[in-house]
């Protein structure tokens, strides 16, 4: 594998620069690029900084799902949304990268998988008890549309939230009325409630389902970067998950 000469900012976080990228393409953009790509699930090969095929096919399907032309470029709005759905440690990619390994935190076994298999055992894969399929479906859909791109811990207090909800003797007490309970989540106002989700999501909703809250109780969440509603920012605010602060 090529090692590139790299020379990055003392901030672990960065962005593209104003590059277009495309098959052929090569360098630092492309490692940002490949990581985030493999951060959301689409890219499965070897982050090493090369636009072959495997990167374009992966940017194909990350601009179907999201609705962006579907031309296997990234430009600007790709760019864009890659930034706002993922998150990118540049420093640690790069030293990965440096030190020789095939894969860097974003593929293989993400930090968000070794997690996952903490709390939860092979056996609660199958459907819980006291849940339809056509509910576990609809909490999967809600976690899907809500927090793809989010580090699995912040899918499971997703689940968490709606599951504490039903609970809560302030909201109703069904998975469906709870979810489409109007101006609730975003998802079912701009209609990602419709999207498939992924195995990932599902899982995320078995854990919680299991008694794994990681929001230690909340009721509500929302992102502060995109938030327009004043009265959120009033709710006691208990942790940050990813880019969503939960609170009771």
């Amino acid at each position: 594998m090529m090692i590139f000469s790299l020379a990055y900012d003392d901030s672990s976080v960065a962005a593209f620069t104003d590059q277009q990228l495309v098959k052929g393409s090569y360098g630092d953009d492309v490692i940002e690029l490949q990581a985030r790509l493999q951060y959301l699930g689409y890219y499965h090969g070897s982050i090493d900084g090369h636009f072959g095929e495997g990167t374009a096919e992966a940017l194909k399907a990350f601009q179907k799902e999201f609705g962006l032309p579907i031309d296997g470029v990234a430009g600007s709005a790709t760019k864009k949304k890659l930034v706002g759905f993922s998150d990118f440690d540049k420093e640690y990619v790069h030293k990965q990268i440096q030190s020789g390994r095939e894969f860097t935190y974003y593929g293989g076994q993400p930090l968000e998988e070794q997690v996952k298999k903490t709390y939860r055992q092979p056996s609660t894969a199958q459907l819980p008890p006291g849940y339809t399929e056509h509910e576990l479906k609809l909490l999967a859909s809600a976690v899907y549309g809500e927090a793809r791109g989010e580090p699995y811990e912040g899918q499971v207090a997703v689940a968490a939230v709606i599951l504490n909800r039903i609970e809560s003797p302030q909201f109703p007490n069904t998975v469906s009325e709870v979810i489409f309970q109007p101006r609730a989540f975003t998802a079912v106002d701009d209609g990602q409630i419709w999207l498939t989700p992924n195995d990932r999501a599902r899982e995320a909703v078995i854990d919680a389902i299991n008694g794994w809250d990681p929001t230690e109780n909340a009721l509500y969440y929302f992102n502060p970067v995109t938030a327009t509603s004043k009265w959120i920012w009033t709710r006691p605010q208990i942790k940050t998950i990813g880019r969503h602060i939960f609170c009771a």
